[in-house]
């Protein structure tokens, strides 16, 4: 698709890669190149010769040969992580040339991750995250449009095609490219066609805290292999986990992740769906607030031993700032969430509705209001 969406880091972006590397990294086809390109003001990967992408054969020869362009100006490095000596090529290059050229470096596999290990690059670059599109970046301002990203998920180019149909078949071959390529690349995995059937189980089980051991028993694999495979997917940004938010206060639960689809077409459950749908746009606003304005936000969930449960809390560092229940039409605030709010009145309680186009505060202080509404405030 020829439609570009403007992304909330962009401008960061712009104003940082002026004195340092970029590191640009997120999920397969949520436009990393796309927004590179923009940047740049350059047509198409076709049209210059400043993108370079590993997993093209002539693009890794001069790679690895250390054929760039000469003079200033851009350069694009896609997927340059899956080269064992990227690290030592970059800072070269980087120490090298840092006054002429304005390196961007991008990766479907997480990069936080894979540049670990005694960062040579560290003090050389500025790391971000690109989420799939948020409800704020699309301009979505109605349940209707809530409800069509419901249905075709927050990748730009099934959202943009705006077909069932075409979502289910790049849906498919998404999970597929994933898996083949990109883990086969990277990881030693025996047995693939396991790993995908665990992908293939993981939709129906979010929302609730997943059980390791009962994948292992699914999968009849060790408790070691299905934590090191759940750990490979998020490894390669196909799903994101959440930990609870802990207090002696509230008697929360310590241990066990919640975890989430970056593509939310997956999950059948409708109630899931929606709640996975904010889970990745508090992802993406969380992830702002540590790329971009460098604060301590991170999101968790809260789960107690008397099992009271709300879906999503935000927290700067340790103290929560938001708690935030999803539901698909109930308007009366829920109990753990009535509960938590109770417990820290300084917390900002929301209850989103998917059904819900009003925007309105309980007498107990808790916003219920449609996403729409929340995420337009939000900023994201």
């Amino acid at each position: 698709m020829s439609t570009y969406i403007k992304r909330s880091i962009e401008d960061q972006i712009r104003k940082d890669v002026e004195r340092k590397m970029v590191f640009l990294a997120g999920p397969r086809q949520t436009g990393k190149t796309s927004l590179a390109l923009h940047l740049f003001s350059i047509a198409s990967v076709s049209a210059t010769d400043r993108y370079l992408n590993w997993d093209v054969t002539a693009h890794r020869e001069r790679i690895i040969n250390e054929h760039f362009p000469a003079g200033s100006g851009p350069l694009i490095l896609d997927e340059i992580h899956k080269y064992s000596r990227w690290r030592q090529l970059l800072k070269g290059l980087f120490d090298l040339r840092n006054d002429e050229l304005r390196i961007m470096v991008t990766g479907s596999a997480r990069l936080d991750h894979y540049r670990r290990g005694g960062d040579s690059l560290q003090g050389r670059y500025h790391f971000f995250r690109l989420c799939p599109l948020t409800l704020r970046e699309t301009g979505v301002s109605t349940i209707d449009e809530v409800e069509a990203m419901m249905r075709y998920g927050g990748f730009p180019e099934p959202f943009l095609a705006a077909s069932e149909q075409e979502t289910r078949r790049w849906s498919r071959e998404y999970r597929s490219r994933v898996l083949q390529e990109d883990l086969a690349g990277l990881e030693r995995v025996m047995d693939i066609a396991l790993v995908e059937r665990l992908v293939m189980r993981m939709p129906e089980l979010v929302g609730s805290p997943l059980s390791l051991n009962g994948l292992r028993e699914d999968l009849e694999v060790s408790h070691r292999t299905v934590s090191r495979w759940v750990q490979l997917l998020e490894n390669l940004y196909l799903i994101f986990r959440i930990y609870p938010f802990g207090s002696p206060r509230i008697r929360a639960v310590k241990k066990e992740a919640k975890h989430y689809h970056f593509d939310w077409t997956t999950v059948d459950d409708r109630a899931a769906r929606f709640e996975n749908l904010v889970a990745c746009n508090l992802l993406a606003w969380c992830n702002y607030q540590q790329d971009v304005e460098g604060l301590e936000w991170n999101l968790r969930y809260f789960r107690d031993t008397d099992k009271r449960e709300v879906d999503f809390v935000i927290c700067d560092r340790d103290a929560p700032l938001y708690a935030i229940e999803c539901k698909l039409s109930e308007k009366k605030p829920s109990l753990p969430l009535r509960y938590f709010k109770g417990k820290f009145p300084q917390v900002k309680a929301v209850q989103l509705v998917l059904s819900a186009d009003a925007d309105l505060v309980t007498k107990e202080g808790i916003r219920v209001c449609g996403a729409h509404h929340f995420f337009k405030d939000a900023g994201l």
